[in-house]
């Protein structure tokens, strides 16, 4: 798959998602074989591009190519000014947020609410376009309601205006992340456009990477939330569709050093006062599939410092590698 010059290969796809795609996050993605890792939305308004929380997500420096960032608003020339802003500090790809389903956004008009005002959306999607040399792509939900899925429109609406690919999750900003996806809904967009469309919803196996794909006739998935805590997610759906082999699961070291590295990762872009504390999120979906996991965060998550944190986190993993051990000497 294509946007613009960029190759984005393999074909699977880190989504973005606020407070948890920061650029450690991306990086590690990337590094475990995203073909493409998107930022945190960031806002439109000029006022805010100066706040810690915007100078952070505007921070690319050391990312692979291409970086793709995602800006949110409503007001067609406001987004052009952050589309030229971006792209002046190292976007490669600039993508339109027109899903996030959270009220906070769609209150004030942006993300997911914006799909209820059709010439807005194609003001928004032509000022963007034009205001930059760079790819733009954009993101939607089938519609705003179950009464009112407009996905198709939208797509065309899209097209027309040179967007450079099309990523839609699969259900109504009503439906919030509840249901399952509409993959017909995905399908139908996919067939009535010409420009490449992406895969987003319920994507938490490299199966259901492969049946999304089949079904859908898009050209590539994007993965969200079963990423958390499974990185190694992308490596396994990349190397499933290209040889039709599920790799083996990372073992209980491996994810341990994945972890680890992740964390270092968060102390040195935060500082270690926020890393530690930003830490404890993705430390509880590190742990979430394991029994021990109510005990692993209610232990970690007093922790203070960085050295204490890590220190929690080896011990952890290495009662699961000596319980692992036993089982299997015990099964042997």
């Amino acid at each position: 798959m294509r946007i613009g010059t960029y190759s984005i290969e393999p074909r699977v796809i880190l989504a973005p998602m606020a407070g948890v795609t920061d650029k450690p996050f991306r990086q590690l993605c990337k590094k475990l074989g995203a073909g493409l890792a998107v930022s945190e939305m960031t806002t439109a308004d000029p006022g805010l591009w100066n706040t810690t929380k915007s100078l952070r997500r505007m921070d690319h420096a050391g990312e692979p190519d291409p970086v793709s960032v995602q800006i949110a608003g409503y007001d067609p020339a406001m987004l052009a000014e952050a589309a030229r802003y971006n792209a002046a500090n190292g976007a490669q790809i600039i993508d339109i947020n027109m899903g996030c389903p959270a009220k906070k956004v769609c209150n004030v008009w942006a993300g997911s609410a914006l799909l209820q005002d059709e010439p807005l959306v194609a003001r928004i999607c032509a000022a963007v376009v034009r205001a930059v040399d760079v790819p733009v792509t954009l993101k939607i939900r089938t519609g705003w309601d179950r009464e009112h899925r407009n996905a198709l429109s939208i797509a065309r609406i899209a097209q027309d205006c040179g967007i450079a690919a099309l990523t839609v999750h699969g259900r109504t900003r009503a439906d919030k992340y509840e249901g399952e996806a509409e993959y017909e809904t995905i399908a139908a967009v996919k067939a009535s456009v010409s420009i490449p469309v992406i895969a987003n919803g319920d994507i938490d196996s490299p199966a259901k990477a492969r049946f999304v794909l089949n079904h859908t006739k898009c050209d590539a998935v994007m993965i969200g939330r079963p990423a958390q805590g499974r990185p190694w997610i992308f490596r396994e759906v990349a190397h499933y569709l290209s040889t039709g082999e599920l790799p083996p699961e990372p073992d209980v070291r491996e994810v341990c050093d994945i972890l680890l590295g992740h964390l270092h990762a968060l102390y040195a872009f935060y500082g270690e006062h926020v890393g530690v504390r930003i830490a404890r999120k993705h430390l509880g979906w590190y742990a979430k599939d394991r029994s021990e996991n109510a005990s692993f965060r209610a232990v970690v998550n007093a922790a203070e410092t960085a050295h204490e944190q890590l220190r929690l986190t080896r011990e952890y993993f290495e009662a699961l590698q000596i319980g692992a051990e036993a089982e299997f000497a015990a099964a042997a």
